[in-house]
């Protein structure tokens, strides 16, 4: 019974790898539809621009969602690694300590722009593309904790992604 209890626990970590895999494409692959920085003046200037607009929400989305992904992947390998679970910050003082994020501060950072965008609904076009240009800024930060996670887990307690649909795209990010 145990037996079966830790192999379901590893085949439920190998399912979020494979899910950050995707997350990290996704997002990566609606952030490259745009050019970078983010103006003001164009966002205002293309304010009904529906493409434009639905490729903004879709990087929320998936910034969002990588982003809950990773923690959630943290967790749970932390807890296979027999590191203690009973707060997040322990996990991520680990996961530093481990060099899968470079600093609990950035983590952070990221949660709160990420909060921010989910109960922030500014219609100021600067605040509009500060924001947006912060999310492109700190993507980089959660593709590499992603990388960085998925070897640790690799090397560490031998958990891989699910399936490969997404490691040869995911791959490609870091190209």
């Amino acid at each position: 019974m145990t037996h079966d209890l830790l192999e379901e626990q590893r085949r439920h970590l190998a399912r979020l790898l494979e899910a950050i895999q995707r997350c990290a494409w996704f997002l990566h692959q609606s952030d490259g539809k745009l050019e970078w920085p983010i103006n003001a003046n164009e966002l205002e200037s293309r304010k009904k621009d529906v493409d434009l607009y639905e490729t903004l929400a879709a990087i929320n989305e998936r910034f969002a969602k990588l982003q809950d992904s990773l923690a959630s992947a943290m967790r749970h390998s932390a807890l296979l690694m027999g590191e203690p679970t009973d707060s997040f910050l322990k996990v991520l003082a680990f996961f530093e300590k481990q060099g899968v994020i470079d600093s609990m501060d950035d983590w952070q950072r990221c949660r709160m722009l990420r909060n921010m965008a989910a109960h922030d609904y500014a219609t100021n076009y600067r605040d509009v593309a500060e924001h947006f240009n912060l999310l492109h800024d700190l993507s980089d930060m959660l593709f590499q904790t992603a990388r960085k996670l998925l070897e640790l887990c690799r090397t560490l307690i031998k958990i891989q992604p699910a399936s490969p649909d997404f490691t040869d795209e995911f791959e490609r990010i870091f190209a």
